[in-house]
């Protein structure tokens, strides 16, 4: 008998779950599954809000099932790290957008030029578009135009050079 309730209970379990950056399944939200940063979504303001407070907001064009967006969700969390107290991070949907409708430049949908995901706009606190890009962005090309927009001094390339592990360590032992 216990041999039987043991067999039912392993047939009965659901197949393990099995998320994967690289491919273009949907596995759930990717800000919450592969950039750990839960509170980036559901968004809290809106772009009018935003821009009403006069603060720099970074729209970020995404679809879940897409290995791209997911890679890229972790570059939008760092940026949300650094900037976040002083900039709105307004990740957007495409599923969301309704292309029959008509936006104007509070609108989040106004900026989505529907050539592909993730597409990222970067915009200073008057409105004025800073950045437009899509595709998978360093975070250096970004970080550079947050830099400017609250003028900070700009970081020298080599400054974002990865070390490894052993040469940190040899550094730090000097």
């Amino acid at each position: 008998m216990i041999v039987l309730f043991t067999v039912l209970c392993f047939i009965g379990l659901p197949a393990t779950a099995a998320a994967s950056i690289d491919n273009d399944r949907y596995d759930g939200n990717i800000f919450v599954l592969y950039a750990g940063n839960g509170s980036l979504v559901p968004v809290h303001e809106t772009l009018a809000q935003a821009q009403g407070q006069e603060r720099p907001t970074m729209l970020t064009f995404y679809v879940d099932d897409s290995s791209d967006c997911k890679q890229f969700a972790i570059v939008v969390s760092r940026l949300q790290e650094f900037y976040g107290r002083r900039a709105s991070f307004l990740p957007i949907s495409v599923d969301e957008i309704n292309p029959s409708e008509s936006f104007g430049p509070l609108d989040a949908g106004y900026y989505y030029d529907q050539q592909g995901v993730p597409q990222t706009v970067i915009l200073d606190g008057e409105g004025t578009v800073r950045f437009n890009a899509t595709g998978v962005v360093p975070y250096e090309a970004m970080d550079r135009v947050f830099r400017e927009i609250f003028d900070l001094p700009v970081q020298v390339e080599k400054d974002f050079e990865r070390r490894s592990y052993n040469e940190f360590n040899t550094e730090l032992a000097r």
